[in-house]
């Protein structure tokens, strides 16, 4: 299910792209966040965009067409899976819907030897050497070491007003993945999840939104009025905070 954004060339790509670039995030998602990367723009949000597990772009490509004078976009993956030719298919896709070569990085290899410094560096060289990471995506190794440590290389990097989102939350393959997100939230209480995007499809699973607390009100009545026709009643509960829960098909068990 396609939304609009109020970004016009990040629609476009949503409409007429999106589905011809391989990957595994909805367009759901990707119009979810494409409306919170223009939200913090317009809220004078500024800073950089990464993703780790950015594969040929399908997911990546949206965030990039959200990024405003100065910043600029991160791409890591370890680029050979399945194939050798994945990361010079990220670049042809890229190219293809209308991002430039100067406004993005790929960086090739695993987070598992990589610190902080690693992921901002190319920021610092071809952007503002100033602004931290606004918007930080999450797809990597779906185990707990992994997580952590991606998760770790986030957290020193992030806007005090940044979001990160977590791909694959609650996938049935992957049921562990969540209860490590929990614990970092109980290690991390200045943390909160912001929202549950909901599931289209076993391949194009939930995504959790994390924010600081303090910066909670910038995004959640937002998130419930812009998205009105999308949220489930019912909400959710993530480790003592109310959780918003945006679903494609919202509804409730006839019980009476």
């Amino acid at each position: 299910m396609r939304l609009h954004t109020g970004n016009p060339a990040l629609d476009a790509y949503l409409e007429k792209g999106y589905g011809s670039v391989r990957g595994m995030s909805s367009v759901f998602a990707a119009s979810i966040c494409g409306h919170m990367i223009r939200r913090q723009t317009e809220l004078g949000i500024r800073g950089h965009i990464a993703e780790i597990g950015t594969f040929e772009g399908r997911f990546f490509i949206a965030l990039a067409h959200g990024l405003a004078e100065g910043e600029h976009a991160i791409g890591i993956d370890i680029f050979t899976w399945p194939s050798e030719k994945v990361l010079e298919n990220l670049h042809a896709n890229v190219a293809h819907h209308g991002i430039e070569r100067a406004r993005y990085t790929a960086i090739k290899g695993s987070t598992a030897a990589m610190d902080p410094a690693h992921v901002i560096a190319p920021a610092k060289v071809k952007a503002d050497a100033t602004l931290p990471i606004r918007f930080f995506h999450i797809d990597g190794q779906h185990d707990e070491p992994s997580l952590v440590k991606d998760l770790s290389l986030a957290l020193p990097l992030m806007h005090p007003q940044g979001l990160i989102v977590l791909d694959d939350m609650l996938h049935p393959s992957y049921p562990g993945l969540v209860e490590t997100v929990h614990k970092w939230l109980r290690a991390h209480p200045e943390w909160v999840c912001l929202a549950i995007i909901d599931r289209e499809d076993i391949v194009a699973a939930a995504k959790y939104v994390l924010v600081r607390e303090e910066a909670l009100g910038l995004y959640e009545q937002d998130l419930l009025t812009t998205f009105a026709a999308n949220v489930f009643p019912m909400g959710s509960d993530v480790e003592g905070h109310f959780t918003v829960v945006l679903t494609p098909h919202p509804r409730l068990a006839e019980v009476d």
